[in-house]
């Protein structure tokens, strides 16, 4: 019998093996199907086919193919601003295709400075003599502008075009918090750091209105202008002069209304618009459409860049600036300053950083700056330039540029910060619901966001957070050689258009990308050589974050670097679970219980239902020894 239990257990390993090889292989085929990128094929004589079914952007996000497969949602595509660039300015230069058509019946919009930058690249299509056909149901602001550089813009004759303009209302809660009582401890250094208005008033304040007023007003100029230089007979104050005069003069029909203002210029259905497209570009007999086209994917595979010269490193900050290895898509600290770090001895002539972000992490921004002074330490020329946003956290890891590049329409500054925590210690004894307890110091048990904040926890983190602003001041000011009191009156967390930012010495050139690359070969000693820019990406096999992602219950993030707020925030998460847990243990039988509810908690072990939690001082101590 043992020997036979011996063989069987064997058997049933031999089992599991080849279960385990085969489900590995499996996932291994699904992730080829899903990700798999498309042949470059052959390119036809006829259209450059752009489908833009999504957003422009900076850079793409990581699409997990699992989440794809057991998504039960349709999800909108990302486009990166440069390979649609790269795409239209291949397709200007090469014989094979005879027009650019743009189908825009689910375009979701990019960011203003990306919209203008492909403007131009389709102004160069239309230089080279070859038509740009747009097509779409309906066209919104974004869409408006990037549809007025083409050369025959068409909409549905259900459709339209319309244009609100930038701005608009916020949402403020100090009603509904005062009206459940919940205390909203709002720490901030900066007149102008409006992020937290919405927690303290009812309305915008004058401050507020004022940066507002200027941001806003440089948005709508830059945006009238654009379209102004791409359709100089557009009649757009038409439209946004009288928007009910506009719509009663075309007896709300907006198609007609849209091709009066001069934004449109044909109207017909998108069967209509392919047959025209078809006469321009060759009629396809055999395809799915009635036309020659090279998608752009396919494009882009069978025109491969090919870099040569000396070697300009690109880094890549985009999106909110978090702790941990988050993005592509979002600037995870910890990944960006790794890439930095990986890359340093590639021989670089200069680094430029490219940045598209409103700020996050001030923990997380300083991470990736000090990745980027480890290039300045080597003299390796840092150059940064600036797209649609780089404010706060994204001004923070601008600092280091020697040169900094903004476009006019770039939101800039916010330098300033805030932590917001709140506390629900009113809220609960309006039920009845009160605290007690014994302290060996002030800060035993704090922060305690259900029994209330001890005068010297509020006078702590309003003191973390003077301390970040002073640092971010000093590094500003140290950056663009000011005085700290000088830089902190053009900061308060004020944002700033590109333009005022030039004028008050937050930046040193207005200049796209393209300009920001020939200052770092200048700097870099290339001179009338040729120069290559290299992005900066993650090169770790893709099939082994697929696994990885897989089994890790984290979602591919490590966990945020612990400064006071994010503190007081993780204590929050943890006394809701420690108060749900007592109150369901009323509710639940689990026989007598011998546990101790008062005893401490070693991190990383855990109460039942999987609960974990620091003892308030031992987080604090560890909290306040740190960097």
């Amino acid at each position: 019998m043992t020997f036979a239990r011996k063989i069987w257990k064997l058997l049933v390993g031999v089992k599991d093996a080849l279960a385990l090889i085969f489900l590995l292989l499996f996932f291994a085929l699904l992730y080829a199907a899903l990700s798999s990128r498309p042949s470059p094929g052959k390119i036809v004589d006829g259209a450059l086919l752009l489908e833009l079914d999504g957003n422009i952007v900076e850079e793409k996000s990581n699409v997990d193919p699992l989440s794809l497969l057991m998504s039960t949602e349709s999800t909108s595509s990302e486009f990166q601003a440069r390979d649609l660039e790269r795409a239209l300015r291949l397709a200007a230069r090469d014989s094979r295709i005879k027009a650019v058509v743009l189908d825009m019946s689910r375009f979701l919009g990019g960011g203003m400075v990306h919209i203008e930058e492909i403007g131009k690249a389709l102004d160069e299509v239309r230089k080279a003599g070859k038509p740009v056909l747009t097509f779409a149901n309906a066209y919104a602001d974004d869409g408006v502008q990037l549809a007025s550089h083409a050369s025959e813009v068409w909409v549905d004759p259900m459709g339209g075009a319309f244009v609100a303009g930038p701005g608009g209302n916020q949402v403020y809660f100090k009603g509904l918090l005062d009206r459940f009582k919940v205390n909203a401890h709002v720490y901030r250094a900066g007149t102008y750091k409006s992020f937290v208005e919405p927690y303290l008033r009812n309305d915008m304040s004058p401050a507020a209105r004022e940066a507002y007023q200027d941001i806003y007003g440089a948005l709508w100029s830059g945006y009238k202008a654009d379209i102004q230089r791409a359709r100089p007979k557009a009649r757009l104050d038409q439209m946004t002069g009288d928007p009910m005069a506009w719509s009663q003069a075309s007896g709300g029909d907006f198609a007609q209304g849209a091709k009066a203002a001069g934004l449109v210029d044909r109207i017909g259905d998108i069967t209509e618009f392919r047959n025209r497209v078809a006469e321009v570009a060759g009629k396809d007999e055999n395809g799915d459409l009635p036309f020659k086209a090279n998608r752009l994917a396919a494009w882009l595979a069978a025109n491969p860049e090919k870099g040569e010269g000396a070697k300009i490193g690109v880094i890549t900050v985009a999106g909110e600036i978090v702790d941990g290895d988050a993005g592509p898509g979002q600037a995870g600290g910890d990944r960006i300053a790794d890439l930095l770090d990986d890359n340093i001895d590639e021989g670089f002539k200069a680094l430029v950083v490219r940045v598209d972000s409103p700020g996050g992490s001030a923990m997380a921004a300083e991470r990736i700056r000090r990745a980027i002074d480890r290039y300045k330490a080597r003299k390796i020329p840092i150059v940064v330039s600036m797209g649609n946003m780089a404010a706060s956290g994204g001004y923070w890891v601008s600092t280091p540029g020697q040169q900094v590049f903004a476009q006019p329409e770039t939101i800039t500054g916010s330098i300033g910060v805030f932590a917001v925590v709140p506390s629900f210690e009113k809220t609960l004894a309006d039920y009845g619901v009160t605290s007690d307890g014994v302290k060996t110091t002030a800060l035993s048990g704090q922060p305690d966001i259900l029994g209330g904040f001890t005068p010297e926890v509020e006078g702590m983190l309003q003191a973390s957070v003077d301390n970040t602003y002073r640092k971010f001041v000093g590094i500003s000011a140290a950056a663009r050689k000011m005085t700290p009191e000088k830089l902190d009156s053009i900061a308060q967390g004020r944002v700033w258009p590109g333009q005022e930012a030039l004028r008050i010495g937050l930046v040193d050139k207005i200049g796209n990308l393209d300009a920001a690359l020939a200052e770092a070969a200048r700097l870099g000693g290339v001179g009338n050589g040729k120069y290559q820019a290299v992005y900066l990406k993650d090169e770790t096999d893709s099939f082994s974050k697929f696994l990885g992602g897989l089994t890790s219950d984290s979602e591919g993030q490590s966990a945020a670097a612990l400064d006071f707020a994010s503190f007081t925030a993780l204590r929050r998460q943890q006394q809701f679970a420690r108060v749900t847990e007592q109150v369901s243990a009323m509710f639940t039988a689990r026989g007598t219980q011998a546990y101790c509810m008062e005893c401490p908690i070693v991190p990383g072990r855990t109460r039942p239902n999987d609960l974990r939690e620091l003892s308030a001082l031992e987080s604090l101590a560890h909290w306040l020894g740190k960097d």
